[in-house]
Formats: structure tokens, sequence, C-alpha cells
């Protein structure tokens, strides 16, 4: 590709970082009531969900302390 021929001043280059524009953003619509409460309902969803795995899956994770009855093969049986 060509390079420029213009040579470009140090001065414009170190004050590029310092640059601030004075444009503003516009400003952000407001969120309306349907909105934040779809937004609380998916987040009440999403906790729910975790909850609802969480109390389904401790049960399965605790280690047994007794079993009832140990299963045992029928060759141990034949003993």
């Amino acid at each position: 590709m060509f390079r420029r021929r213009e040579s470009v001043p140090f001065s414009f280059v170190a004050e590029a970082d310092r640059f601030r524009s004075n444009v503003a953003p516009p400003p952000r619509p407001r969120s309306t009531v349907s909105e934040r409460a779809g937004r609380v309902l998916v987040g009440l969803a999403v906790v729910g969900g975790l909850a609802g795995a969480l109390l389904l899956g401790l049960p399965a994770l605790a280690p047994e302390q007794s079993p009832a009855h140990s299963q045992q093969t029928e060759a141990a049986h034949a003993r």
C-alpha cells in the first residue's frame, strides 16, 4: 500500500489521547414499566431455577450415612 506523503506533527499525536469530543451522545430512552417488569420476571425465573436445581440436587450430592440394606449379588449368597 502507499504511504501518506504529509507527516503528522508529533504534538497532534501526543494530544490524541487527551482529546475529548464536545458532542454529547443522545440521552438513553427511559425504560417502560412493562420492560422493567419483564426484566424482573426473567431475573426471578433465573434465580428460581438455580434455587430449585440446588434444592433438588443437594440430596443426590449428600453422602449416605447408613444404608438400610446393602445390595449383594447371588454369588455372595452362595458361599
